[in-house]
């Protein structure tokens, strides 16, 4: 079957994407496997805990993400090239001032976490551990997070694979190198994290200059050197603050779900967290092939906003759907078919993988019931719709905690996993209902 001119387009950004988004879950299945084989199910809540807390913290932060690739994309099909400099000079420094700061206030928002949290005193140890370390990774994660914005809104998706690719080879063999050869434990699947993140930013820049090069030849080089000047940076704050608001917003509704969705399970025990986070895993490695379909929408549906190519934008939303949907089916039958020997993979941790039996069905339900909500955050993201994005996370967030608050007592973490569930249909409906108003000239 021949793909059209624009499946193509979506297929050249969404593949180099998802092939950079799958390393992220296998970085956190390869260390959760790790811990998982250390005998001890603490081990497997501490880097749940751990990574939670550094997941919700750099998730508050991922509009310096999403607001540059969509503003960039814009920028691109208006063919403003000094306006795609300022952007990426000002995302770099808002990124850095951000995590100068959370390195400052480390101590405090470890704490905060940790009280929120809530886990058993065996995992809140070996979690304050791992969140010590991996706390000096934040100036290199979130300056990534702008860089790959940018990227993305420049449609190269293939300078974030290269850098993904690279940082998780050397997350994996620094992490395996420290827990094995120096019996570091969990400080070792910490630090090896931290010096992945460092890896990964040095291979961003070093991207940098030879993506304008290869791409726009030596004339245009010089004319984006040319545009970037300090004080330009001053210009155009009002509109780069008004986006990045709206998803900072979003961002927190979002944080606060999946916080209260960890606490809830923790509450219930080792063991159910431990199930809770194996469990997610699966839903989270979905995600990230959803999302590479997503930055296409930013990217195109950005770029055919900013260019006002109406019919061209409304042919990705359609055809975005359409790859949605099949992935979403495609997921949820492997899940069926593998679910359990996959958790098997993870751990041999025998009180674990019984008690997950219980609940992965919920596992195979999450594919379809958050396709929406992904596809559509994307074409937003591209579009700057983040009002319309807040109102839906804020709607669903509603629904999910008076979900919970309702089912946990009658039907304990099924409850939770239903309200979980309800979430991500809330959101997608909302958005789909939002798009309606939202007027295309």
């Amino acid at each position: 079957m021949k793909l059209s001119k624009t499946d193509q387009n979506i297929l050249q950004i969404a593949l180099p994407a998802i092939v950079t988004n799958i390393t992220v879950p296998l970085l956190g299945l390869v260390d959760t496997a790790i811990v998982g084989h250390m005998g001890s199910a603490s081990f497997i809540g501490a880097i749940a805990v751990g990574s939670m807390i550094f997941n919700l913290v750099y998730w508050v932060f991922g509009f310096l993400r999403m607001g540059m690739s969509g503003m960039t994309a814009q920028a691109r099909g208006r063919r403003q090239v000094e306006d795609i400099v300022r952007l990426l000079g000002r995302s770099v420094a808002v990124s850095l001032s951000i995590a100068s700061l959370l390195l400052v206030f480390q101590w405090p928002l470890r704490e905060l976490m940790l009280m929120l949290i809530h886990p058993g005193e065996g995992v809140r140890q070996l979690a304050e551990i791992y969140f010590n370390i991996a706390v000096w990774g934040t100036p290199a994660v979130l300056s990534l997070y702008g860089l790959t914005g940018w990227f993305i809104g420049m449609q190269n998706t293939r300078i974030p694979m290269l850098v993904s690719v690279a940082q998780n080879v050397v997350n994996i063999c620094a992490s395996l190198f420290f827990v094995y050869a120096l019996d570091m434990q969990i400080e070792g699947v910490a630090l090896g994290t931290v010096v992945a993140q460092y890896a990964g930013l040095i291979v961003a820049v070093l991207s940098l200059a030879p993506s304008f090069f290869l791409s726009r030849g030596r004339r245009s080089w010089r004319r984006l050197g040319r545009g970037f000047r300090w004080q330009s940076l001053r210009s155009e704050w009002g509109r780069y603050f008004r986006v990045n608001r709206d998803i900072f917003l979003r961002t927190l509704f979002l944080v606060g779900v999946n916080l209260f969705f960890t606490s809830a399970g923790a509450r219930q025990g080792e063991v159910v967290l431990a199930v809770n986070a194996l469990l997610m895993q699966l839903f989270l490695l979905l995600s990230y092939f959803l999302d590479g379909f997503a930055y296409a929408g930013e990217a195109l549906g950005g770029r055919y906003w900013g260019a006002s190519d109406v019919n061209a934008f409304h042919d990705v939303v359609r055809r975005l759907f359409r790859w949605g949907g099949a992935l979403a089916l495609l997921f949820s039958i492997v899940y069926i078919v593998g679910g359990e020997p996959f958790l098997h993979l993870l751990t041999d941790n025998v009180s674990v993988v019984k008690a997950s039996r219980s609940y992965v069905g919920w596992a195979y339900l999450l594919p379809l019931a958050g396709v929406a909500a992904f596809v559509w955050d994307g074409i937003f993201i591209g579009i700057t719709a983040t009002r319309a994005m807040l109102i839906s996370s804020v709607v669903a967030a509603m629904v999910f905690f008076f979900t919970a608050l309702l089912l946990m007592p009658l039907w304990g973490n099924h409850g939770l996993w239903c309200a979980m569930t309800l979430y991500l249909l809330t959101r997608g409906l909302v958005q789909t209902l939002l798009f309606c108003n939202i007027r295309l000239t």
